[in-house]
């Protein structure tokens, strides 16, 4: 396996870690393989280390490679600071797609809480005209194929206790930059598919954040898969004992499988998973 640290910004200390498969020539027909970007929650205050290596070495032993990216954070969190970096991360991995043994175009994005909310901004902001000038990014270099959003903070609501938001938006226009935070009315066809999961019992971050992200993705034609489990509370990551301070939760630990699944199924036939969803006309009468 090869470990890289990458960093991201001198200024901030924000740095994306490698991890990816040793070519063999055992494993002739397996010379790329697609991958992960994982973005760990921590209220965009300090990036979880429960939901950066644990998570990364599922995935791995599902056969992805990994790339963890700790992202600016505190002070250093004003928007967009942090969705640069991860631009700045996603435009290093497809540059150096054949070095690492990435498929350029099987990148899926992975976030936690916060830094759920900080894929999704990706997921719908990567064509955004001010994010490619200012992340020097162009022809989709920062396009994540696929995000999955674990308990994700997708609304204001959660920004609004504790004067989270106004750290975050800083001296940036607060109208404007409020919309653009509440990232289910940016989704548009172009945002990609997305595995969503969340919990009931959420006190930090309601369960309705994933639904009015997966709402919107229907709206947009987008296909989507969302499971919303009945148990657990909010930062769970794998849910097993190893990780969550609670003792975690068989049921909610079943995510990862469900999303290696789903993102198999989209990476193998990307034509068929690719295609514009069809929503069933309902009668006015029901």
């Amino acid at each position: 396996m090869h470990c890289e640290k990458k960093i991201l910004n001198e200024s901030t200390g924000a740095y994306v870690l490698r991890y990816t498969f040793e070519k063999s020539e055992e494993m002739q027909n397996v010379t790329k393989r697609p991958t992960v970007v994982i973005c760990p929650g921590g209220g965009y205050v300090f990036c979880s280390a429960r939901e950066a290596d644990p998570v990364a070495f599922q995935y791995m032993a599902a056969g992805y490679n990994t790339f963890i990216v700790e992202y600016s954070t505190k002070e250093h969190a004003v928007f967009p600071n942090s969705l640069l970096d991860l631009c700045a991360a996603m435009k290093w991995i497809r540059e150096n797609a054949e070095e690492f043994g990435v498929i350029e175009d099987q990148i899926a994005v992975l976030g936690f809480s916060a830094g759920g909310h900080l894929a999704a901004s990706l997921g719908v902001y990567w064509n955004d005209g001010e994010i490619m000038e200012r992340s020097g990014c162009k022809n989709g270099e920062n396009k994540p194929n696929a995000l999955i959003l674990v308990y994700p903070v997708i609304s204001t609501s959660w920004m609004e206790n504790g004067g989270e938001l106004a750290r975050i938006i800083g001296d940036n226009d607060w109208e404007s930059t409020y919309k653009k935070l509440n990232l289910h009315t940016a989704v548009t066809k172009d945002t990609p598919q997305t595995f969503l999961c969340h919990t009931v019992r959420d006190c930090a971050v309601p369960a309705k954040d994933s639904m009015k992200f997966a709402t919107a993705l229907m709206d947009a034609g987008v296909p989507c898969e969302l499971h919303i489990f009945p148990n657990g509370g909010h930062g769970m990551s794998l849910a097993t004992q190893q990780v969550c301070v609670n003792g975690g939760d068989k049921s909610f630990a079943k995510w990862v499988a469900l999303s290696v699944d789903w993102l198999n199924r989209l990476f193998s036939d990307p034509e068929e998973a690719n295609a514009p969803l069809e929503m069933a006309e309902y009668s006015s009468k029901f």
